[in-house]
């Protein structure tokens, strides 16, 4: 565990939605690796229902899973008192432009394309989502106090 933990101490839970088991999979031993709880869920009423007992800091949705597809998995949690402020990101195969409409409007962290997202990727998103920026000062402040032998980003010496 690398501290990816929540106000009390928990491991930060993530539900990912994916149909591709073996895609689900990728994720879950990635992000498990990186110190999160995750709950892979195949179809749309699974999804709902591990959502609804987990409330996961994160749901990586898949937007084409069978029974409950994942604009209307999105739709219900936003219509819940319990899923109105889980963070949602999309995974799918479908472009943005090809996707349902509103998506955003319904309030998501993001939209990737699985195809064009890679699995450093996938970690680095998850992180910037679910890190505090609090979290992510402290690092920068202690490499800043480092006699200025490592500076981030900022190569004009």
């Amino acid at each position: 565990m690398d501290g990816n933990t929540n106000q009390f101490g928990q491991s930060q839970k993530i539900v990912i939605v994916e149909d591709n088991v073996s895609l689900a999979d990728i994720y879950k031993t990635r992000l498990e690796l990186l110190g999160y709880s995750c709950f892979t869920a195949y179809d749309g009423i699974a999804a709902l229902n591990i959502i609804e007992k987990e409330l996961p800091d994160l749901v990586l949705l898949d937007l084409m899973v069978p029974k409950i597809a994942g604009d209307q998995i999105l739709e219900t949690m936003r219509k819940s008192e319990w899923g109105r402020t889980i963070p949602v990101f999309i995974i799918s195969n479908l472009n943005e432009s090809d996707a349902p409409a509103g998506l955003r409007e319904m309030g998501i962290e993001g939209y990737a394309v699985k195809a064009n997202l890679s699995n450093n990727q996938l970690d680095e998103l998850v992180d910037n989502i679910l890190k505090p920026a609090e979290q992510k000062e402290d690092v920068l402040l202690e490499t800043k106090e480092n006699e200025g032998t490592i500076s981030l980003g900022d190569h004009n010496e």
